[in-house]
């Protein structure tokens, strides 16, 4: 197994207010050392509008940090196409290949959360029509050194090559997150990585992890166990009664994105609120616990067929470094259970 982190910087820090900016120095430190301590990737989310000063200009960032480190591979997780311009985010995201040597990992999305909508006044409705458009611009400029035009009906450009090309061929890896079977086959025929969520059970992991990699045979492709990762929320407690604390500020801070994601006069939306419904569901598969009980669980993803995890760390970097030397090395050295 290899692990990584998905993080959401912040502009501030606990004791620096946001004008500062010490919340994106300090991610940069943090990631600084992940590679330092054998962490292979870092994904980061892309949000607006929250008010808690959450990371918007991910990609900037993310460039950033492309400078100070050799080896971790740079994910986002993800850019929402519908709030952007196509070409514009092809060059950015063939900028930052390129400047990192060819180590982006470009997750994309449709968006969620309500506010975001709102902000952006963009139809929830549009999200589909607006994603795959870009999509299809963005899969043409990385893919063409020739001028071309296109004339869709969100996006119009007219006799354009878009520079620079990425440095990995024919374009940085695309991910998605996907969680139902409608859209894990999809992901899986178009050729896509696979982000799959944090809250959901081992065996349900295996399910899907499964149904992509039998989707992905059917389609004549080859499957790589790296080719899916898995969030989790992490924190190595001391005892039960620290591990029930962290749990309940966990609780309390995932109720911010429940709440940002719901829309008031409409059901469904984000995967987080099928969890959010039930008491303790966003927590009950986090990898809170001591030492042993978070190996356990690490064990039952493996035998998922998980082979990539991407971990939230809650704590700070006290906690990167215990899980790097305490829990880390024994599963570096398993390969992953074939998903049936």
């Amino acid at each position: 197994m290899k692990f990584g982190l998905f993080c959401s910087a912040q502009a501030n820090s606990n004791a620096l207010d946001a004008q500062t900016g010490q919340g994106f120095r300090d991610y940069l430190d943090f990631n600084v050392e992940a590679e330092a301590l054998g962490y292979v990737s870092s994904f980061l989310v892309e949000h607006h509008f929250t008010g808690w000063n959450q990371v918007s200009a991910t990609l900037m960032l993310l460039t950033a940090l492309a400078m100070r480190t050799k080896t971790l591979r740079l994910g986002s997780a993800v850019m929402v196409l519908p709030w952007h311009n196509p070409v514009l985010l092809a060059e950015q995201a063939a900028t930052l290949d390129l400047i990192s040597g060819g180590r982006f990992e470009f997750g994309i999305g449709k968006g969620y959360r309500h506010s975001e909508f709102r902000g952006f006044q963009i139809a929830p409705e549009e999200a589909d029509a607006r994603f795959e458009e870009a999509l299809e611009v963005m899969t043409r400029a990385f893919t063409t050194r020739e001028r071309f035009s296109h004339r869709g009906r969100f996006w119009h450009f007219e006799n354009i090559v878009v520079e620079p090309p990425p440095a990995q061929q024919p374009h940085p890896p695309f991910w998605v997150a996907a969680g139902s079977e409608a859209s894990i086959r999809r992901a899986a025929a178009r050729g896509f990585n696979l982000i799959l969520d944090q809250y959901a059970s081992a065996q349900t992991l295996r399910e899907r992890i499964g149904i992509y990699k039998a989707e992905r045979k059917r389609r004549g492709l080859g499957f790589d166990p790296l080719q899916v990762t898995v969030a989790r929320q992490l924190y190595i407690a001391k005892d039960q009664a620290d591990k029930q604390a962290a749990l309940e500020r966990q609780a309390a801070y995932t109720k911010r994105t429940v709440d940002v994601s719901r829309s008031p006069d409409r059901k469904g939306g984000s995967h987080v609120l099928a969890y959010a419904e039930k008491a303790g569901g966003t927590e009950e598969n986090a990898l809170f616990g001591t030492p042993d009980e978070i190996y356990a669980m690490l064990e039952d993803l493996h035998g998922a067929g998980v082979a990539h995890v991407l971990l939230i760390v809650a704590g700070g970097i006290g906690q990167l470094r215990r899980f790097a030397r305490e829990i880390m090395p024994d599963f570096a050295r398993a390969a992953p259970a074939a998903a049936e």
